[in-house]
């Protein structure tokens, strides 16, 4: 059953000084319930500009149309009581940097306390507490440590903490923002260990965003790879890793390290994104892409199926 379903979304930045910036640019996606989606691609690609105007988290100079059906209800049309009423506690967002996002003047146990109250204004503060122990408890954090503060937790702790924040309402959809960044591997491994583990207990959905491709497949039920604000291929996680076929999808995965490997030669994308307020024309890889031809300069290719829920944006296989 489809949880989520985008359409057509587009999020344009309108700035003074750069013009405008269009970091979504008709992006369509669904989600089933129960299900994991990982988003990847490289910094700029407007991963994160998706969850935040899933969250109607965007800035005033963002401009946005399309759809994004979450149950049924289009959140784009939805007021401004709705979406408080639905943010943390049916949809809810682990941000990127961990020491940032949490107080560092409260109590850990504390602030998930307060999150739970906002959505329960009427339970009792040591009922809040007791579910902010549980959420703690659930992330493998001893519940004794609730009454430290966000610098006593090392920076695997603090994800955990903001983990534990975000499913101590036990919400439909959790959208987990660059949760690994800044780790290191055995921590890593240890918080997409614990995702997959909330995943099934919870019965969550779950939206990953990563720039690392290798993060995104072990976690992941599919995938979708962004680049320059469009999505360039989408197929199940298994049929990303045994059989990409986008000239982009191919160069991330050839980029990171193969423990199946003896010998690898690691293989940079050459050139840079490009600027989105002036992107390229036809399709926005073409630049960077070795297998560009004339018309993949002039003609923007469509999203195309070539196999069991597999969709790509190349003219390799797009009809010419």
């Amino acid at each position: 059953m489809v949880l989520l379903d985008i359409r057509e979304l587009k999020v344009y930045y309108h700035s003074r000084i750069r013009g405008i910036v269009r970091a979504v640019d008709g992006v369509s996606l669904t989600l089933d319930r129960d299900e994991s989606l990982g988003l990847v691609g490289e910094s700029g690609s407007g991963k994160s500009t998706i969850a935040f105007a899933l969250m109607r988290l965007l800035p005033n100079y963002a401009k946005i149309s399309g759809k994004i059906l979450f149950d049924g209800i289009n959140l784009l049309e939805a007021s401004e009581d709705f979406m408080r009423s639905i943010r943390g506690k049916r949809i809810a967002l682990v941000p990127q940097d961990p020491f940032t996002s949490l107080d560092p003047l409260m109590r850990v146990g504390d602030q998930i306390a307060e999150a739970i109250i906002a959505h329960n204004p009427l339970m009792e503060k040591e009922d809040a507490k007791k579910l902010a122990l549980e959420a703690l408890e659930a992330v493998g954090i001893m519940k004794n440590r609730a009454n430290d503060y966000p610098h006593q937790f090392s920076g695997g702790m603090r994800q955990r903490a903001l983990i534990a924040m975000a499913i101590a309402l036990k919400p439909d959809l959790l959208i987990a923002d660059e949760p690994t960044t800044a780790l290191d591997v055995i921590v890593q491994a240890q918080i997409l260990d614990l995702l997959k583990d909330l995943k099934k207990k919870l019965g969550l959905s779950i939206i990953l965003i990563s720039h690392d491709i290798s993060v995104i497949m072990q976690v992941s039920d599919k995938i979708a790879v962004m680049y320059a604000g469009k999505i360039v291929e989408t197929a199940p996680s298994l049929t990303i890793a045994e059989s990409p076929v986008h000239p982009y999808t191919k160069a991330l995965i050839r980029s990171v390290p193969n423990i199946d490997t003896e010998r690898q030669v690691f293989e940079a994308i050459p050139g840079q994104p490009p600027d989105l307020t002036n992107p390229p024309s036809g399709c926005r890889f073409h630049p960077r892409c070795p297998l560009a031809g004339n018309k993949c300069k002039t003609e923007e290719p469509p999203l195309v199926k070539i196999g069991e829920k597999h969709y790509v944006a190349c003219w390799l296989y797009a009809k010419r």
